[in-house]
């Protein structure tokens, strides 16, 4: 089979093979593979190809191969880097970063100024569902209020809690984009 009648199988069978490549494991990579088989079925030497459809699925199989290959490859090289440099994978910290921590602490003191405004009730009411993690129901039998009252209770606490993440992301964002023209201005 000449050159040409390869290319029109492979053109013919393409999606058979996308779904034969997808279904061996490739996933999102199996559009890049099928453009390597292009390439290596366009640059293929001319000469009688017996059975062009099994040329074409040993071809995405061996492509599949190498790609596992050059993936164990990889990963052996990353953890053999790893161990050279005296550390390991493990070694990497779950604890935030000091950056994280003064940025809780922050939206931390916010929310509870929100709960202070907010008064004692809604306060401690918002404490004990949330964080004590006490059911509504408890919460109202334990003030002898009722059950709507507790949630009315929240629901204030939430609606405080929407407004202050709104304004302190727009802060962020104003801070941000402030530091960002700041740093183009010293640059110019």
């Amino acid at each position: 089979m000449r050159e040409n009648g390869l290319e029109s199988v492979f053109m013919t069978m393409r999606p058979t093979l996308q779904r034969f490549i997808a279904a061996r494991g490739a996933g999102a990579d199996a559009d890049d593979l099928l453009q390597e088989m292009w390439v290596r079925v366009t640059a293929a030497q001319p000469g009688p190809i017996a059975d062009p459809s099994a040329y074409l699925y040993r071809m995405a199989d061996n492509l599949l191969l190498d790609r596992w290959r050059s993936d164990m490859r990889r990963r052996r090289r990353d953890d053999q880097w790893t161990e050279a440099i005296g550390g390991s994978r493990s070694d990497i910290s779950e604890q935030p970063s000091p950056e994280r921590v003064l940025l809780a602490r922050e939206r931390l003191q916010i929310v509870e100024r929100m709960l202070a405004d907010l008064g004692d009730r809604t306060a401690y009411i918002f404490r004990r569902y949330r964080i004590d993690g006490v059911s509504q129901r408890d919460i109202a039998l334990t003030m002898g209020i009722s059950l709507s009252a507790v949630e009315k209770h929240l629901q204030k606490a939430y609606r405080a809690l929407v407004d202050i993440s709104i304004s302190t992301d727009a802060d962020f964002a104003t801070g941000r984009r402030r530091a960002i023209e700041g740093a183009s201005d010293a640059a110019e």
